[in-house]
């Protein structure tokens, strides 16, 4: 059993992720981490992420190494659905217990602006995952590529639209192969025409 979930105080790597946000650096561009996470389903209480894709922007640029994947053992072996069922099973091998993942997602992220497509149920479960580790909730900044949308048509805010209508609406081909990973990439390339339309710095 870890110290800290007897306890006995924070985890250094806890401490390590706040300590990103005590630190002001100047004339340093804004890194955007664009996230996505495959679920076990819709239920922030019951559900539970199966894996979580990154890739990173810098001066409106997709950082091609700033890239992170990873795939959590799922004890309940709940499924979404067949297609994550396929991919799941085919990276058994490499999925790490949930706390290890959100270790290494919080080392990733650091204190980038998070982006990702209808991001409240991931952030949800992002949380209670912390929750179950005796945690705090994620500091991040976060941005919806559908609230972005949203202004830039000026729509209510209860008008929302799928990553694959997103994408038709932008003329973004998609991948057949329904991946977080893949999903952050499609997403990425959203954000980036969507910052452009608002004029975003």
């Amino acid at each position: 059993m870890l110290d800290w979930l007897k306890g006995k105080g924070d985890p250094t790597f806890w401490k390590v992720y706040l300590d990103n946000f005590e630190k002001e650096i100047t004339n340093t561009p804004t890194r955007y981490v664009i996230f996505d996470c495959e679920r076990t389903g819709l239920d922030w209480k019951k559900d539970t992420i199966l894996s979580i894709g990154c890739i990173g922007i810098t001066n409106d640029q997709i950082e091609i190494n700033d890239f992170f994947e990873i795939f959590i053992e799922n004890k309940n072996d709940k499924r979404q659905n067949e297609a994550v069922e396929k991919l799941f099973k085919s990276h058994s091998n490499e999925a790490v217990s949930e706390t290890e993942a959100m270790i290494q997602f919080l080392g990733h992220i650091k204190n980038a602006t998070l982006v990702g497509h209808s991001t409240n149920l991931d952030i949800e479960m992002i949380n209670q995952a912390l929750k179950r580790m005796n945690l705090g909730k994620i500091k991040n900044n976060i941005l919806d590529i559908n609230v972005m949308y949203q202004r830039f048509k000026n729509l209510p805010e209860d008008e929302h639209h799928t990553l694959e209508e997103l994408c038709d609406l932008f003329k973004i081909r998609k991948s057949h192969r329904h991946t977080a990973s893949n999903d952050a990439y499609i997403t990425a390339l959203l954000f980036l025409k969507l910052k452009k339309k608002l004029k975003m710095k």
